[in-house]
C-alpha cells in the first residue's frame, strides 16, 4: 500500500498555480489538474485504508483522490454523514455525493436526513440526491410538494442550496411532462440564475431555458 506521505508528495509535485487560480474562482482550494489526479487514482486502484488516511489529512486534493480510490460501500452511514458535514469545498462535496453516497445502500436514508438539515450546504446534498431520484426512481416522491418548497424557498436560499434546488426544478420539468408547465412558470417568476453567464454552445442553468432545451433534444428525431 502506498504511504500517505508519498502520495501527498506526489500531489504537491502536481500543484499548478494556474490551475489553483482557476479552481479558487469556484471555491476549490487546490491546484492539481483533475485529469492528472484521476491518473494517480487509476494507478493506485482501490485502497480503502489509504483513502481514509488521505481524507483525514483535510487537504482538498488528497480528499478528491480519496474519493476516487475508496470503496463506497465500506463506509457506514454515520461515517458518510460526518464526511459530508466536513466537506465544505464544492468539488469535494460534489464528488462525495456523486461518487460515494449515490452508490451506498443507505443513500435514501441519508437523502432524507440531509434534505431537512438546517445547514444549507448539507441540505444541498439532500437536494442533489432528490434530483437523482426525480430522474431515475421517482416512485414515492411528492413532486408537487417539492415544487411547493422550491417555489417558496429557492429565491432566497443560500447559493449552494439555491443551485441544488434549481437543478431539481429543472429535472422535474425535463422528466415529468405533467409538471413541466408549472416548473417553467416557477422558474420564470423567480428568475433564479436568469442572468447566469453561459458560454457559447452551453445550456443556461436558468430553469425555463434548461427545461425547454433538454426536452427539445429528447424529442428531436
Amino acid at each position: 500500500m502506498a504511504e500517505v506521505a508519498e502520495v501527498m508528495a506526489e500531489l504537491a509535485a502536481l500543484e499548478d498555480p494556474k490551475a489553483r487560480a482557476v479552481n479558487e474562482r469556484h471555491g476549490d482550494d487546490h491546484g492539481v489538474n483533475l485529469g492528472k489526479l484521476r491518473a494517480v487514482a487509476k494507478r493506485l486502484k482501490t485502497q480503502q485504508e489509504l483513502a481514509g488516511d488521505l481524507w483525514a489529512t483535510g487537504d482538498t486534493a488528497a480528499r478528491l483522490l480519496a474519493l476516487l480510490i475508496c470503496r463506497p460501500k465500506a463506509f457506514t452511514r454515520d461515517q458518510l454523514d460526518v464526511m459530508l458535514r466536513e466537506a465544505r469545498v464544492p468539488k469535494v462535496h460534489d464528488w462525495l455525493v456523486s461518487y460515494v453516497v449515490k452508490k451506498h445502500p443507505d443513500a435514501e436514508a441519508l437523502r432524507l436526513t440531509w434534505f431537512a438539515d438546517a445547514d444549507p450546504v448539507v441540505a444541498s446534498a439532500g437536494w442533489a440526491l432528490t434530483t437523482e431520484r426525480v430522474a431515475k426512481s421517482p416512485a414515492g416522491l411528492d413532486l408537487p410538494g417539492l415544487l411547493d418548497v422550491i417555489e417558496a424557498r429557492m429565491r432566497d436560499a443560500p447559493q449552494r442550496l439555491q443551485w441544488a434546488m434549481n437543478h431539481c426544478l429543472a429535472q422535474i420539468g425535463i422528466e415529468h411532462a405533467g409538471h413541466r408547465a408549472r416548473a417553467i412558470d416557477i422558474g420564470e417568476r423567480l428568475e433564479v440564475l436568469k442572468d447566469y453567464p453561459t458560454p457559447p454552445n452551453c445550456t443556461s442553468p436558468f430553469a425555463p431555458v434548461w427545461i425547454t432545451e433538454m426536452v427539445r433534444r429528447q424529442q428531436a428525431p
